[in-house]
């Protein structure tokens, strides 16, 4: 592909941190295709109608040429359509949610309160915090662990396997991805085969966790085989950590490019889960959705997008299309109309989305309430590599003093 294609631009590091300019360029060309055949959409309305579209597919074995999942293990309900989605989705969400299990996210807001206070404790002597590596990142993952019943101790190889496993749907153009890709899959494999030996052993040692409760269903819709509960555990185990980390650092980052909202958060925490829908919108985590394809030819805004065609849907361009919201490059967390796509929609909408949520408040609330004139060491900080899930990889940050 040309390097200086749109897709090309946005995906060059050297965009990551501000690739909102060439968002507004993708919105103003309405659907932009590239040189290799694919498709960007990033305005608002199209972009929602796409998410709810039942003739797009999430299946990349649907292109052409077909993408065939690697790692020896199936494709997540992530990557695959209607009704095969709607049945492993179902049988996860029979164990995390409404109406099986309402009460399993509010149940682990103690320990989400917990883990912060304890990670916060242990910044109170630092003069120098790395946001990401000492409060983002470990928040998540040991939710998640404690969600899904892992060992937290088996953490530094889970964040291997989790690297390994994003770099490889990172869809930089101009370099070769079969390294990245075979990683990946070796990866998944990995950390599939792992998961999976942990939900044999809940087969005859059972605990209150997602793992006891996926080899343990009540089989009223169906049972996951042992392959589905290693393919659904990898998915919730990476998409339950990664996009949170970068909601709580993207929203660190944005709270102190804005002090006076900072000390609006700070003087009426109330306001906090407004705030955090309007971070969804202003710097959603993930920005960008590569893997969707028509199911036939479609019109999307007067063009013609081919069946079996890359279907690319920014989100991160969409919640900032002036058509949508008023002034949408302003931080406003007192905005009253946030319907973003900070979550996509439709029937492949966030399935943790009420965790990310109860998370990031919890986080960003009790984070500016104890730290004493957070400053930023640099800006912009250095970004990670993937495009999809952007974020900051290091967030440092000064502060007076860590409050009681």
């Amino acid at each position: 592909m040309p390097a200086d294609t749109l897709f090309h631009r946005i995906t060059d590091y050297a965009s990551r941190p501000d690739p909102y300019p060439l968002y507004a360029e993708l919105r103003e060309a309405g659907v932009a295709r590239q040189e290799d055949g694919s498709y960007l959409v990033g305005t608002y309305h199209e972009v929602e109608a796409l998410l709810h579209d039942p003739r797009i597919s999430s299946d990349r074995r649907n292109r052409i040429p077909p993408e065939e999942p690697g790692g020896g293990l199936p494709p997540s309900f992530i990557g695959l359509d209607d009704p095969e989605h709607h049945r492993l989705r179902g049988l996860a969400m029979h164990s995390f949610g409404p109406p099986h299990t309402p009460g399993r996210v509010d149940a682990l807001q103690g320990e989400m309160s917990r883990i912060v206070a304890d990670l916060i404790a242990g910044l109170r002597d630092k003069d120098r915090i790395d946001i990401v590596d000492d409060f983002a990142y470990p928040l998540p993952v040991a939710v998640i662990c404690r969600l899904l019943g892992v060992p937290t101790e088996d953490e530094p190889q889970f964040r291997e396997w989790s690297n390994a496993i994003v770099a490889g749907f990172d869809p930089t153009p101009g370099e070769d991805p079969a390294d990245r890709e075979r990683a990946a899959a070796e990866a998944r494999k990995a950390m599939g085969l792992y998961l999976g030996g942990l939900a044999e052993r809940r087969r005859t040692e059972p605990s209150d966790d997602m793992l006891s409760a996926f080899v343990g269903g009540d089989g009223s819709g169906g049972q996951l085989t042992q392959l589905e509960i290693m393919a659904t555990s990898v998915l919730l185990l990476i998409a339950g950590h990664e996009t949170t980390v970068n909601l709580i650092t993207n929203g660190v980052l944005t709270l102190l490019r804005y002090p006076s909202q900072l000390e609006r958060l700070r003087q009426d925490p109330a306001l906090m889960p407004r705030a955090v829908e309007e971070l969804l919108r202003y710097e959603p985590p993930v920005q960008l959705l590569p893997q969707r394809t028509p199911l036939a030819d479609i019109e999307v805004a007067g063009v013609t997008v081919p069946k079996g065609a890359p279907l690319i849907l920014v989100l991160a361009a969409a919640n900032r299309d002036p058509r949508r919201f008023t002034d949408p490059d302003h931080f406003d967390p007192g905005r009253q109309d946030i319907q973003h796509l900070g979550f996509g929609s439709g029937i492949h909408s966030c399935f943790g989305a009420p965790m990310a949520r109860l998370e990031a408040q919890i986080a960003l609330t009790e984070l500016i309430r104890h730290l004493d004139g957070p400053r930023l060491v640099e800006d912009p900080p250095p970004y990670r590599r993937s495009p999809v899930l952007r974020g900051p990889r290091h967030l440092l940050i000064t502060h007076d003093r860590a409050g009681a």
